[in-house]
């Protein structure tokens, strides 16, 4: 599956399918790309498949997030992500919003 990054009614990033080194970088400036219109969750629930550079790509969502000023929450991590992220210790980095 491909990957797709929209905006929600509720100002939610919804990121769908897989993000893996072959999409990463198009998947990450979506994201950008839509960070102005109030983005303060990214919900990652849809997120089917992962590879190590989806924990690069949360990064440079809160690097860009912290450039403008601001606070995202990461909602709804899969397993395998949430994995490679403890693996790589960023849970510090990586806010994590267990909401739905």
């Amino acid at each position: 599956m491909l990957s797709e990054v929209l905006l929600s009614e509720d100002d939610r990033l919804r990121v769908a399918g897989s993000i893996t080194i072959h999409n990463v970088a198009a998947v990450v400036e979506q994201g950008i790309a839509l960070f102005d219109r109030g983005v303060q969750i990214i919900d990652l629930s849809k997120v089917e498949n992962v590879d190590s550079s989806a924990v690069s790509m949360l990064l440079e969502w809160q690097r860009e997030a912290d450039r403008r000023g601001r606070r995202i929450d990461f909602m709804n991590m899969p397993e395998k992500l949430a994995s490679l992220v403890r693996l790589y210790d960023l849970f510090e980095l990586i806010p994590q919003n267990s909401a739905r």
